[in-house]
């Protein structure tokens, strides 16, 4: 099979992956290093769509799409009927290489299936990393998938060479995974993620302090940190499961990032699988929940609230998270932006971080108008209900949640014809 097969193959395969952004690598590239090839950062980095429409700046491939396991959901799994291919790993650094000289790429994600054990494959993709960075100097990003049952030297070795490291809880519960991957171990995922937690926090520490002397080079270890990836709409976990599990791995393994993906049908699916994947809407707004929880000091209870009658408990697709939050509770507003504290300005819907921010610091010189909101580049329309200014007040507005919903939600579209 030509290297040309190979790549149509194992890039296809890859693309059920979507835990392969390359934010917070630290930057390094090849100026004033003494040689070497490549970059972490700077203009260049090129974008490629995969036919689901997902957006690939890297060089996203498998080493091998054979698999020893047999995961429901998963298209590459032993008893899948799906054309089979393998690089051997001198193969990958070539195409790494070649793909980075032609403009092509910044950067390469890496995954495997199951070859043999999870330690034979952990060593192909390490000698994959090590020889990139080693002995042809490659310093762009580099973003391996971790298999959790491997040693925890190889593991050692994969945070040594790597920008990113990321294992995969696959699914919101363990229950799910029980139904549909039984023979992964939930509980052998977490320790795995565990050791990356300790030494990327060991590396971190063993950093000189700012103006500190710097005696020798502090080693390093997944300097962007780990993530993983949930599949949403495989098992019967609602938006709630999902929340909470993303809430429990921020917390217990300090992610730098949790990706949602929605189940995709597969060829030659499982018939314990749905018969259709759920749309991609809720996947969009589980990432704007994510966010809500991240970075505006949301809980969960606010953001996916459990029904008194315990059925399913599912973000409105309609419109996003905080707008949904905001009409539940309409005595939280109006907020006068020119008194409120910053915690407050940040519920309001249509107020991103930065626009809070600007709206901090502009108070300290004079208080804000409404003309001053269109300088913000903000939705405006969003935000007119919930906020009150001297010259603007929303009156009663919010007495009508359901009439300002339906002001304020996206008008119906028609539907084509395979949708």
């Amino acid at each position: 099979m030509s290297t040309l097969e190979k790549l149509a193959i194992l890039a296809d395969a890859a693309k059920y992956d979507a835990s392969c952004a390359s934010s917070g690598a630290r930057k390094q590239d090849s100026l004033g290093k003494g040689g070497g090839i490549g970059s972490t950062g700077g203009m260049g980095i090129c974008h490629s769509y995969t036919p689901d429409g997902r957006c690939v700046s890297l060089l996203k491939i498998l080493l091998t799409n054979f698999c020893v396991y047999d995961c429901a959901y998963c298209v590459n799994r032993v008893s899948s009927n799906v054309p089979r291919a393998r690089f051997r790993t001198g193969e990958v650094v070539a195409l790494t290489l070649d793909f980075y000289k032609r403009n092509y790429i910044e950067g390469l994600f890496l995954s495997s299936g199951i070859i043999r054990n999870g330690d034979y494959t952990m060593e192909q993709l390490v000698e994959v990393a090590r020889c990139l960075r080693e002995d042809h100097q490659f310093r762009g990003y580099i973003h391996l998938k971790t298999i959790p049952e491997a040693s925890p030297e190889l593991l050692a070795l994969a945070g040594r060479y790597a920008d990113r490291l990321s294992i995969n809880v696959e699914l919101p519960t363990e229950a799910g995974l029980q139904q549909l991957a039984p023979q992964k171990d939930a509980g052998g995922i977490r320790d795995a993620m565990g050791q990356l937690r300790w030494r990327i926090e060991e590396a971190k520490q063993a950093r000189p302090k700012p103006g500190a002397k710097r005696l020798a080079r502090a080693p390093t270890f997944a300097s962007a940190g780990q993530s993983t990836q949930m599949i949403v709409g495989a098992d019967a976990a609602d938006d709630r499961d999902v929340l909470d599990t993303s809430v429990r791995l921020y917390g217990d393994y300090h992610l730098k990032r949790v990706y949602y993906s929605a189940f995709s049908p597969i060829p030659d699916a499982s018939k314990v699988l749905p018969l259709k994947s759920p749309p991609l809407v809720r996947e969009h707004r589980l990432y704007q929940a994510d966010w809500l929880l991240r970075f505006y000091e949301f809980e969960v209870d606010e953001i996916a609230p459990r029904a008194a009658d315990g059925s399913a408990t599912l973000l409105d697709l309609d419109i996003d998270p905080k707008l949904a939050w905001a009409l539940r509770n309409p005595a939280c507003f109006p907020v006068d932006l020119n008194t409120a504290p910053r915690e407050t300005l940040l519920r309001v819907p249509g107020l991103g971080t930065r626009n809070v921010d600007k709206i901090l610091s502009a108070r300290g010189h004079r208080r804000l108008r409404l003309d001053d909101l269109a300088r913000l580049r903000a939705p405006v329309k969003k935000m007119l209900p919930f906020v009150q200014l001297p010259d603007h007040h929303p009156h009663g507005a919010l007495d009508r949640p359901d009439r300002l919903r339906t002001l304020l939600a996206p008008p119906p579209r028609q539907a084509g014809l395979f949708d």
